[in-house]
């Protein structure tokens, strides 16, 4: 057996695969199998494949994965592109990715859009240029085909080469309204998401259609469309003082998410309301900080980490080379009941 120092990685003298292999007295092809989890390692006795991998760690053997993809001509890397990275959507779907990602050897690179087409299309392009072998797009109303597998949260568009995957909006729509009138209320406002949100026509049309149903009227003057791109509470906290400057009584609200939902209950507190008391509020999301907010957010839950997960599955799966991989995933919402809805005043 060879005695390889540890040390020799720390002085730039890199443990190499044949100095492992050299160390253990066996070849380079044994250990390979063994370290990269061939199938033909399955052959090998387990106390040799034990005092190989014992080997790699004492000598603190790294794979050269520059020098495999080169081999493979693959990179085993995807890109991610969000509306942002920091919000609680954005960075929980990517949770999700990570978790996904991670458990498959895979690294992805994000960018950032802020709903800008030729922001993405600029991302798009390097990605490729640097070798994403697919794309996972968030929160972009993507209106065509990309030259590598695709999955969109969300997508509602058809394109080829693209999973979309999709809430049932208008199951969400049923839950929040039919929450509300459970709990008498009648004269409820509602906010609009930005109109480049990828889910912001899709959700409306969705409460439309149930409101009509539940004949619950939507007064013009309680329908606020939000136009900002901004990611924090103060998303909504100017259209919870235009709610407030109509004049007009109303005793909740259903916002297009949380954030913009937080920064509402921070314009009806400081107008001297009280939530939920005089306002009920409804969210949208669950995202992280929804169940830490005073008061405690009562939201329509998407499973946005469980949606980054499944993303990366089908794409990994796609790029691995499965055939007959799924189009269109449609996840399920629940509502999340906690301190900001209660009965209306009667």
């Amino acid at each position: 057996m060879t005695q390889i120092k540890k040390a020799e990685a720390a002085n730039g003298n890199v443990v190499t695969l044949k100095a492992v292999a050299a160390h253990v007295g066996l070849s380079a092809g044994t250990v390979s199998a063994v370290l990269n989890d061939a199938p033909s390692a399955k052959h090998i006795p387990k106390q040799t494949r034990d005092r190989i991998i014992a080997a790699a760690r004492k000598l603190d053997y790294r794979p050269n994965y520059f020098a495999r993809s080169l081999r493979k001509r693959r990179t085993m890397t995807i890109g991610v592109i969000a509306h942002e990275i920091g919000d609680g959507y954005s960075s929980s779907i990517i949770a999700g990715i990570e978790n996904g990602a991670r458990q498959r050897d895979y690294f992805f690179v994000t960018g950032v859009h802020r709903h800008d087409r030729d922001l993405f299309e600029r991302y798009s392009r390097l990605l490729i240029q640097r070798g994403a072998e697919g794309i996972i797009t968030v929160d972009f109303n993507l209106a065509h085909s990309l030259p590598l597998p695709a999955v969109a949260i969300p997508g509602h568009v058809d394109n080829e080469g693209v999973t979309n995957i999709e809430l049932d909006h208008r199951h969400a729509a049923e839950l929040a309204l039919k929450h509300l009138t459970d709990l008498g209320h009648s004269r409820i406002a509602f906010f609009r998401g930005h109109p480049q949100s990828a889910d912001s026509t899709y959700r409306w049309n969705a409460v439309q259609d149930v409101a009509r149903e539940m004949q619950i009227e939507l007064d013009p003057q309680f329908v606020m469309q939000i136009d900002s791109n901004d990611s924090t509470p103060n998303l909504g906290y100017p259209y919870g003082k235009q709610l407030l400057a109509t004049k007009r009584p109303f005793t909740a609200l259903f916002a297009y998410n949380d954030i913009s939902a937080i920064g509402a209950i921070r314009a009806f507190q400081e107008a001297g309301l009280h939530v939920p008391i005089d306002v009920s509020v409804v969210g949208f999301d669950d995202i992280p900080g929804a169940a830490f907010h005073y008061p405690s957010l009562t939201t329509i839950r998407q499973p946005l980490q469980k949606m980054g997960e499944i993303a990366v599955e089908i794409l990994i799966g796609r790029i691995e080379g499965e055939r007959d991989w799924q189009r269109e995933v449609a996840v399920q919402p629940e509502i999340v009941v906690r301190e900001s809805t209660a009965r209306a005043k009667t």
